[in-house]
């Protein structure tokens, strides 16, 4: 096969995998009312349990996990894990502490919820910092992971004779003028619906990775299949396969404590207090279905491993791609699962793959866009500026702020490339100087009724200096970050204590009931909950010293 004719099946297959998802989507929700605010920022709370689950995963899921956790696994070992089932746990908070809280207040944003308990100055500040980050932070990484990817596989570079960088900035363009408008012209169902449809594709195209690349082990190392390729992975060092690392083991590695401190509470952000995670749960049509979604998406991402890790271990043993690797130098990191990806990958159904990344690209960068629009027009906009505007206007605002959101991430995303650190500790280790003060905030007005306002304006300056005094203190750099946003979260937690006990909110605070669905919980969840916490102990027993990991 030559290569134009490889290039023009992959261009062909990508292209019909694409539009179907599109038609798809449009059918979907070609009867559906986006003249209202409930309607396109919530697809009129009608969500089934399968779609919350599939727009979970897909939020979560974008290039930058599949090519972060998959240099990360290259560069170290099986511990990136943690950040795929570790989310079990989370999820399970979600689906039985914070919806039920969520649903009956008949919350459509989180910045909603600290107007409620803390007062209108205290959401407008939570929704400018979170409009903010997700603007040039989040959207311009979701671009910049994406563009890298689809550099990698169609070599537009080498295609048109240009610069990396200058290739990366037209395929960020394409991503974000596509991905918007699936988020400003659909709302959130079409948002929904196309992540669903991604998210069956990202399965079967993600779940073919391991197996083509076992089989390319295998042909390299001398074996004869799959099986093979397997026990090559397994036997050519038990340590490359364990889960557990030393309590100080440095950057990307992750220390086993922070399972169950630093990561958990990082994971407990995103998940149950993070706008455009817990956007998707909101539009539940019931609980039993919210519930549904959340503990679904667990075993989903229990099945995150298998893409988002092993690759990365085998792009480490696969003698073809070490060249290329080498020749990446310290940006390594961010090219073994793209290089895997161009070497393993049959070119007749490259296409099919890259439509599968080009989804789980859109299903994150929509996802954030749709909650920016959102945050903004509903707690920021609208609140200050025009009270009694109609859900018309509010509509057309929301999507107008969106295109200009999505403008700016475009033109900030080109550059991503010389922040010279792996994507996913770039990300996450960015959100610290955010994260724990939204979650201490969100966690104490719904645990307190006596939580008082200053509180949250007290803890927001304080971590932020703190988090960033760590940053540039040589003595903490000997500590993983996470470790620093356990501690903050320790310190933020014993601030709301002194401040409910010195100065308590002299009105007791009492939850309002919107009745705005069925409360009813899911009678089978907690029977699911229970195999889902065994599924994690299983992973880890198996990716330990005790399994097949020295």
């Amino acid at each position: 096969m030559t290569f134009f004719s490889s290039l023009a099946w992959t261009g062909i297959s990508f292209v019909l995998f694409t539009a179907l998802v599109a038609i798809i989507s449009a059918w979907k929700t070609r009867d559906e009312q986006l003249d209202t605010a409930e309607g396109y920022f919530l697809a009129g709370r009608g969500l089934p349990g399968v779609v919350i689950a599939g727009s979970l995963l897909l939020t979560n899921l974008s290039a930058e996990q599949l090519v972060g956790l998959n240099g990360q696994s290259w560069k170290t070992n099986m511990g990136p894990i943690a950040w795929e089932v570790g989310s079990m746990f989370t999820l399970l908070v979600l689906a039985y502490y914070f919806l039920p809280k969520y649903l009956k207040m008949g919350a459509m944003t989180i910045p909603s919820l600290m107007e409620e308990r803390y007062g209108r100055g205290t959401k407008t500040m939570f929704s400018v910092v979170i409009v903010v980050m997700y603007s040039i932070l989040n959207l311009p990484v979701i671009l910049y992971s994406g563009a890298v990817v689809f550099e990698q596989i169609f070599d537009i570079s080498g295609i048109m004779g240009t610069s990396k960088f200058v290739a990366v900035a037209i395929l960020c363009v394409i991503i974000g003028i596509i991905g918007g408008c699936y988020a400003i012209f659909g709302g959130l169902k079409a948002v929904a619906v196309s992540d669903t449809i991604n998210g069956i594709g990202l399965i079967i195209g993600g779940l073919m990775i391991p197996f083509l690349g076992f089989a390319a082990l295998s042909a390299a190392t001398g074996g004869h299949g799959i099986l093979d390729g397997v026990k090559y992975m397994i036997e050519a060092d038990p340590a490359k396969m364990n889960a557990i690392n030393a309590w100080n083991a440095p950057e990307p590695e992750v220390p086993w404590p922070l399972i169950i401190t630093g990561m958990f509470f990082n994971n407990l952000y995103w998940w149950c207090t993070n706008q455009s995670f817990v956007q998707r749960s909101l539009a539940a049509k019931s609980l039993k279905e919210g519930q549904k979604g959340a503990i679904f998406c667990g075993f989903l991402k229990c099945l995150g491993p298998l893409y988002l890790v092993i690759p990365g271990i085998i792009a480490f043993y696969l003698p073809s791609i070490q060249d290329k690797l080498a020749a990446a130098g310290s940006s390594a990191i961010d090219f073994a699962y793209p290089a895997l990806i161009s070497e393993i990958v049959p070119k007749p159904v490259m296409g099919f793959f890259a439509a599968v990344m080009f989804g789980a690209i859109l299903s994150s960068f929509n996802s954030v866009l749709n909650s920016a629009s959102t945050i903004f027009t509903l707690n920021v906009w609208q609140p200050i500026w025009v009270k009694q505007a109609s859900n018309n206007k509010v509509v057309k605002v929301g999507q107008i702020f969106g295109t200009v959101v999505g403008v700016v991430s475009i033109a900030i995303a080109p550059f991503v490339m010389f922040f010279g650190t792996g994507i996913m500790n770039f990300i996450n280790e960015c959100w610290g100087f955010f994260s724990m003060p939204l979650l201490t905030a969100v966690l104490f007005g719904l645990l307190s009724k006596k939580a008082p306002a200053i509180a949250p304006k007290i803890v927001i300056p304080v971590h932020i200096v703190l988090y960033g005094l760590t940053k540039v203190i040589p003595f903490f750099s000997r500590f993983h970050y996470l470790y620093v946003v356990f501690a903050l979260f320790v310190l933020e937690c014993i601030i709301y204590a002194i401040c409910i006990k010195v100065s308590p909110r002299q009105l007791a605070w009492e939850m309002p009931d919107a009745k705005v669905m069925d409360m009813t919980p899911w009678k089978s969840g907690k029977v699911w909950a229970i195999a889902g916490a065994a599924v994690v102990a299983i992973m880890y027993l198996i990716f330990s010293p005790l399994g097949i990991g020295a």
